[in-house]
C-alpha cells in the first residue's frame, strides 16, 4: 500500500514537473517573440523584413560587413525597392530576390496576391546603365553593378525558338504585307 502512494506521489510530481516545464517553454517563447517584435520594430532596423530567415539576417550582416550590395530597383510604376544582395551574386540572384523581396510587400499589403514571375521575365528584363541585362549566370559585377547601384524593368520579349531575347516586334501583320506588295 505504501508503495501505490509513492508511485502516486512520484507520479504526480513527474505530472507537475511536465505543466510547469510546458509553462516555462510557453514563457520563454513569448517572451522571446516580443522581445523579436520589438527589436524590428526600432528604426535603426527597418531593413529587416518582418518574418526574417536567416539567410536575409546573413545578407544584411554581409552587407555591414561590406560583402554584400544594396541595389535600388525602379519598377515600372517608378517606385523603387531596395534589396541586399551578395556581392558575388548572379543576375538569377538578383531576379530570385526581387521576386521574394516583392512578394512579401505585396503579402503585407494586400494579402494573399499571386504574381506570375513567369510571365514578368517573359515580357520584362532588367536593365543597369542602358544595358539589358539577359545572362542568368553572369555575375551582377560583370555588368558594373556595385554597391548602391540601380537597375530598372524594360520592356522585353524572349523569342519562342531560341529562349533569348529579341527585340520586340510591333505590328508584324502590316510587315508582312508590305513585302508581298
Amino acid at each position: 500500500m505504501k508503495e501505490q502512494s509513492d508511485d502516486k506521489l512520484k507520479s504526480s510530481r513527474n505530472d507537475e514537473e511536465k505543466v510547469v516545464d510546458y509553462h516555462s517553454n510557453n514563457v520563454k517563447k513569448v517572451r522571446l517573440n516580443s522581445t523579436l517584435a520589438a527589436l524590428l520594430d526600432d528604426p535603426i532596423l527597418a531593413d529587416v523584413p518582418k518574418n526574417p530567415t536567416l539567410s536575409d539576417v546573413d545578407t544584411l550582416i554581409s552587407l555591414e560587413l561590406g560583402s554584400a550590395m544594396r541595389i535600388s530597383v525602379l519598377k515600372l510604376d517608378g517606385a523603387a525597392i531596395d534589396v541586399a544582395i551578395m556581392n558575388s551574386a548572379t543576375l538569377k540572384d538578383l531576379k530570385l530576390t526581387i521576386k521574394k523581396k516583392v512578394n512579401d510587400m505585396e503579402q503585407s499589403k494586400m494579402g494573399h496576391r499571386h504574381i506570375s514571375w513567369k510571365h514578368v521575365w517573359e515580357n520584362f528584363c532588367l536593365a543597369h546603365h542602358n544595358e539589358k541585362l539577359l545572362d542568368e549566370g553572369s555575375a551582377l559585377q560583370d555588368f558594373g553593378i556595385r554597391n548602391n547601384s540601380q537597375v530598372h524593368f524594360v520592356p522585353y520579349v524572349a523569342s519562342k525558338n531560341c529562349r533569348r531575347h529579341s527585340r520586340r516586334r510591333k505590328h508584324r501583320f502590316f510587315h508582312g504585307l508590305n513585302k508581298r506588295a
